[in-house]
């Protein structure tokens, strides 16, 4: 049992309050979740830029030399903002990948959570409302954004562990559920290429809507065909660059709520969460159809 939020503006005069909203609608969650939580926030974008967020268990050792390390060993110029044992670093685009190899070969005991342009992922084993306001999501600003409180049944409770997963650019997944087929669909991707980090299925489901998209499908065809390729019980909220989507397996046994008014599009494991969101009273409610893609993109 796990708890999935999700909140997709279309009214961008709502963006200052979009990590207040999401704080509160993590919140309803945290018994569904009280091992570790987590959330990807997508904020503005600058031109030639790309973030990378990294995390560590020493950070006041890990982050001090970091942009000094890139800087020598890439040749960007990197800057970097600290928010407890997660950093976002804004590099130039075309040093991204160079970046990241860096790190990994350099650094072995800082953790790449996300990169893209607009995704920023902060997750933490703790209490969620905890994690929340360990990283001050409650001043955070974006157009969109999930977040997952996690009762670890499938994997240990780690940071790695925790939701969202993010395996391309500007993407990630939150997942409540089990995949009966993870171990054979994670051998096929990584005959392809890809590479994972946990055993955690949630990880492998991420993997294979990224592989899904770098064939050339959007996020819509990508979830579609998952109804196809992944076995089990769940329910997914994905973010992308421009987009937010949700689906459920065909069996539709997890729960799941969503509203939509003029001003946005929210995801709940239950109706709790959705409760405090501006003009609920007014908009329509509905429970996601099994085997049904909802999908949303500015």
């Amino acid at each position: 049992m796990c708890g999935i939020v999700g909140l997709f503006l279309k009214d961008k005069k709502l963006e200052p309050q979009l990590g207040a909203m999401l704080s509160t609608m993590l919140g309803t969650m945290c018994e569904r979740g009280p091992d570790s939580a987590g959330f990807a926030i997508y904020g503005d974008a600058h031109k030639g830029k790309t973030k990378i967020t990294v995390q560590s268990a020493t950070p006041s050792a890990d982050f001090a030399n970091l942009t000094s390390l890139i800087k020598s060993e890439t040749g960007a110029a990197a800057e970097i903002a600290v928010k407890s044992t997660h950093a976002v670093l804004t590099v130039p685009s075309d040093k991204a990948d160079a970046v990241c190899e860096a790190i990994r070969a350099k650094h072995p005991s800082i953790r790449i959570m996300g990169v893209g342009e607009n995704i920023e992922i902060y997750k933490e084993v703790g209490y969620p409302t905890d994690v929340a306001k360990q990283f001050d999501l409650v001043h955070m600003t974006g157009s969109h954004a999930i977040g997952h409180t996690r009762m670890a049944t499938e994997s240990a409770v780690t940071t790695l562990g925790a939701h969202p997963f993010s395996t391309g650019p500007d993407q990630c997944l939150v997942h409540n559920g089990s995949l009966s087929n993870h171990n054979s669909v994670r051998r096929l991707l990584k005959r392809d290429g890809m590479t994972f980090e946990t055993e955690n299925d949630t990880e492998v489901a991420a993997a294979y809507l990224t592989w899904r998209m770098k064939q050339g499908l959007n996020l819509g065809d990508a979830l579609n065909k998952s109804l196809d390729d992944l076995d089990g019980f769940f329910n997914f909220v994905v973010g992308t660059k421009n987009g937010f989507g949700v689906i459920r397996d065909p069996i539709a046994c997890k729960p799941a709520v969503m509203a939509e008014t003029d001003e946005y599009v929210a995801f709940g494991s239950e109706y709790r969460a959705l409760v405090n969101l501006p003009g609920i009273d007014k908009a329509r409610v509905w429970e996601p159809e099994p085997a049904t893609v909802y999908f949303w993109e500015r």
